[in-house]
């Protein structure tokens, strides 16, 4: 909270003092409704698609009741930068200042929170900005690219008392969080294997052509762009179509793994795999991209001092069939969970005359519906006032209110992280990865997994 907005806060309540008990508010009480008009002011950091189709429509599902505001948008291109300021200024009502970069933006007085909605490889580091800089912020997955940038935005964070939100919108989801209770209750039983599958058929997914026609070097920021990445010369396609080259982005494992990873750790409490090895390649869209269009990554899960147990976890993707339907089905020896149907079922599970064969009893879960109300999971997605997006940004604003933790804390976003270096490791290298627990870091044939 700023300086400005705890000496609002101390003066009315001093002032109120006097009368608030005949009023009948305790002074906690009051504090909340005196909070509740103290209006939170944000900045957008990058004006991607991400940001003005999704993120932004549901701020505005959540915005005048929360008392909630956007004043600035920094971008370090100028086309995007000038579409920013006047698209949130026709929303708004209001002018809004066009940052030429972060430094220019947190310079800027009475700016709480941030919403960072850059390029794959940059959420990490801007989160370390937004912390240097005092501010919450609701941070885009994936977390980070390397384990480098992990740790050092999870450092920032837990130095502070700032209020983080991971994009991993499923923790908001009801179906989500009744299948999360569901198993760990222990009524679901013992995981043994998790599919994931994500698949579309759209050659122009994450291609910008129109756009890449329109970049050139001197509108932007080259150089500030690549961060802590290796230099090289400009590149609009690696600008912005970031996410089909490496080391700007892992592409299928960072864009979408990082989702459905997420539940698994969330669901187990387990912190990342064992293991992962990686399959797949180029085969269709052959574009000059660099990460691949089908991927196929199995896990090896399980507590790291018991190897004799655990489960597999397989993830499947490509671009070149499919309708956007991902999938996440959960199975144990007494049927499944799954999350595209929403319901846990019997099917697969033991049953009478399977087990009779070994003397063993039957073990068949009941079927019943996880929730009444399951959005639609698609990558694109959310912008309605009760799917997963929205229901997650509103999770952030009111905790940025109550400063209690939101759905997805940093930590969601570290170890989410691990999992996709794991897999970018096995995908770059060619071997079987794992996790160093004492140094936290990616390793591929003994050494450690960089670039």
């Amino acid at each position: 909270m700023s300086s400005r907005r705890k000496f609002i806060q101390q003066s009315a309540l001093a002032a109120a003092g006097t009368y608030i008990g005949a009023l009948g508010f305790s002074a906690k009480s009051y504090a909340n409704i005196l909070g509740a008009n103290d209006r939170v002011r944000l900045a957008a950091i990058g004006f991607s698609d991400r940001f003005r189709q999704t993120l932004f429509p549901c701020f505005l599902n959540h915005y005048k009741e929360l008392n909630f505001d956007f004043v600035a948008v920094s971008d370090i291109w100028k086309i995007r930068r000038q579409e920013g300021e006047a698209f949130l200024k026709n929303a708004m009502g209001h002018d809004v200042k066009a940052c030429l970069n972060n430094d220019e933006l947190y310079n800027t007085k009475d700016i709480d929170a941030v919403i960072i909605a850059t390029a794959d490889f940059q959420h990490a580091l801007h989160c370390v900005e937004a912390m240097k800089a005092n501010k919450d912020a609701y941070v885009e997955k994936p977390f980070a690219e390397t384990m480098d940038d992990a740790a050092a935005a999870l450092n920032a964070v837990r130095s502070t008392d700032r209020i983080v939100q991971i994009g991993s919108q499923r923790r908001s989801g009801g179906n989500y969080q009744a299948a999360a209770e569901f198993i760990k209750a222990g009524k679901f039983g013992p995981i043994t294997m998790v599919e994931l599958t994500w698949n579309v058929n759209q050659p122009g997914r994450w291609r910008r052509p129109a756009l890449v026609e329109k970049c050139k070097e001197e509108d932007l920021d080259w150089k500030r762009f690549l961060l802590n990445r290796p230099y090289e010369t400009f590149d609009p396609r690696k600008y912005l179509e970031y996410r089909l080259f490496w080391p700007y982005s892992s592409g299928m494992p960072g864009q979408w793994m990082s989702h459905q990873i997420d539940t698994v750790h969330w669901f187990t409490g387990l912190q990342h795999p064992r293991s992962v090895v990686a399959n797949g390649g180029i085969y269709m869209w052959k574009d000059g991209r660099k990460n691949w269009d089908t991927t196929m990554a199995v896990f090896d899960y399980g507590p790291q001092n018991d190897p004799a147990s655990g489960f597999q976890v397989s993830f499947a993707s490509r671009m070149h069939n499919g309708t956007e339907n991902p999938a996440e089905i959960y199975y144990s020896n007494g049927g499944e969970l799954n999350l595209n149907t929403n319901k846990v079922s019997p099917k697969g599970g033991l049953t009478e005359n399977m087990a009779a064969a070994m003397n063993m009893k039957a073990n068949l879960l009941p079927e019943f519906t996880l929730t009444d109300n399951a959005p639609k999971i698609i990558s694109s997605a959310n912008t309605g006032a009760d799917n997963l997006t929205s229901n997650h940004m509103r999770n952030w604003m009111e905790c940025i209110r109550s400063r209690q933790q939101p759905n997805a804390p940093v930590e969601a976003g570290y170890q989410h992280s691990i999992a996709n270096i794991m897999t970018n490791a096995a995908v770059r290298t060619g071997y079987k990865t794992s996790f160093d627990t004492a140094t936290q870091q990616v390793m591929a044939n003994g050494k450690i997994f960089k670039y």
